[in-house]
């Protein structure tokens, strides 16, 4: 049996934008669902159930930050991608902080915003059932065992270190912000300069080239993003 389509809702106010979402969507195998308001937006989450929602934050009748803390109060837990024409840091970080799971800035190329829609679907399904052990590229991490690995050969991380690859590890492609980290790893309050810090030891031990790293990657001014599992 042939596995149901994954139903898309983009919620965009600019009808060029959903026509070209569609278009690209469809034409990858996705049912594409459109609603140019919050309004459309609420009625089709309750009659069409879709998978996936990418959401622009300049909406007509509400604030997208608004809607999409509004969502995840209320326990929504689809994937969120943000689609913006905001470049500034603030409004992704506070996308991000609210529930988004990714985002993705206008103009955009849709091969790339596929791409975000696959991570998106893997993590909310690993987040449903979690692989005790991870793996992508030469890098191994056991979340049971707490073992790390690169190539085979053990690596010594200290707490803290672990802390934050183990935090990337169990939400693998997602965006975490700085003061998410920060939020998990020391719960007191400390400086986004410590987190820097541990990154930067972190990459010199599992990193081929910590200055151009393939497994943890910046997401400058907002936060970092482990690579997604093979």
């Amino acid at each position: 049996m042939t596995a149901p389509a994954v139903k898309i809702l983009v919620v965009d106010d600019e009808a060029p934008i959903r026509r070209l979402l569609r278009v690209g969507l469809t034409t990858e195998g996705y049912v594409v669902l459109e609603a140019a308001d919050a309004g459309e937006a609420t009625a089709s989450l309750a009659s069409e159930k879709p998978d996936v929602i990418i959401l622009d934050l300049g909406l007509p009748d509400i604030q997208g930050h608004d809607l999409l803390a509004g969502w995840r109060a209320s326990g929504l837990e689809l994937p969120v991608l943000v689609l913006s024409s905001r470049t500034d840091e603030a409004g992704i970080v506070k996308a991000l902080e609210l529930g988004a799971d990714d985002y993705v800035t206008k103009p955009f190329g849709v091969a790339e915003l596929v791409a975000r829609i696959r991570v998106a679907l893997r993590h909310r399904l690993q987040q449903q059932g979690e692989r005790p052990v991870f793996q992508v590229g030469e890098l191994s991490v056991d979340l049971v065992k707490r073992i790390v690995k690169v190539a085979g050969q053990e690596v010594s991380l200290s707490p803290k270190e672990y802390d934050i690859l183990r935090l990337l590890v169990q939400h693998a492609g997602k965006v975490l912000t700085h003061q998410h980290i920060l939020r998990q790893v020391w719960p007191g309050s400390a400086d986004v300069q410590y987190l820097r810090v541990y990154v930067r030891q972190l990459r010199q031990k599992i990193e081929k080239s910590p200055d151009q790293p393939q497994y943890i990657l910046t997401e400058t001014g907002v936060g970092y993003r482990l690579r997604s599992a093979d």
